[in-house]
């Protein structure tokens, strides 16, 4: 036999042994490899792309709620309550919306006008911050305040009325403010313009649910 036979055969040897190699490495379309996908197999995928990434499961606890207020508690119970009566509500939504207000009032209250802020109290604590401005002018003095920032806002309490859909909602604020004092000749009395001051309030809120005024009101002071 000639040497250059002798040389095919052993090429030969050598490439039927390199396939046989690869195949065992690769595998074949027998294992994890996704068969071919259908027309109907990829309309029915498009089916599933476009449905939610997260479905809401009846019956789970609503985040809206047990993120403020612990699950089963009173509280919660009076939220529940507040929210049948106007689905529209959320609490989260509510918190913010406390917290400008109680920027609002308490600047208009520092600053000597509730005049602007008027709507949003209840009669009875306009009446009681009237009180206190009018205290001041008749001592000759001025406060001078800016707020900082609201730092913490915290549901309290929630109560709820059924039958009159009446709601309460009380809310702790933790605000950053500098306060100053001033006599009728313009001397510092109190406070210090380059000390901040923390504050905290504690605020409730009334409103009729379901009714057609959006806005709650500021009805005590304290807790």
């Amino acid at each position: 036999m000639s040497s250059a036979v002798i040389q095919l055969l052993v090429l030969a040897g050598i490439a039927l042994f390199l396939i046989l190699r690869l195949k065992n490495v690769l595998g074949t379309r027998d294992g994890f490899e996704k068969p071919p996908v259908s027309g109907d197999d990829r309309a029915g995928a498009r089916q599933v792309r476009q449905r939610p990434e997260f479905e809401v499961i009846e019956g789970g606890p609503d985040h809206d709620i047990v993120d403020h207020v612990a699950d089963g508690s009173d509280d919660a119970k009076a939220l529940a309550g507040m929210k049948m009566a106007e689905p529209g509500f959320g609490v989260g939504d509510f918190l913010g919306g406390a917290r400008g207000a109680y920027e609002m009032i308490l600047g208009a209250f520092e600053k000597g006008d509730i005049s602007e802020v008027r709507d949003f109290l209840d009669p009875d604590v306009a009446e009681a911050f009237e009180g206190v401005i009018e205290q001041r002018r008749e001592q000759g003095l001025t406060v001078e305040s800016e707020i900082l920032g609201v730092r913490d806002v915290e549901l309290y309490k929630a109560t709820f009325d059924r039958e009159t859909r009446h709601a309460e909602l009380t809310v702790r604020f933790l605000a950053e403010l500098t306060v100053v004092v001033r006599d009728a000749e313009g001397k510092i009395v109190e406070g210090d313009p380059n000390e901040i001051k923390r504050q905290r309030d504690t605020w409730t809120f009334a409103r009729t649910m379901g009714a057609d005024d959006p806005n709650w009101v500021l009805v005590a002071t304290g807790d």
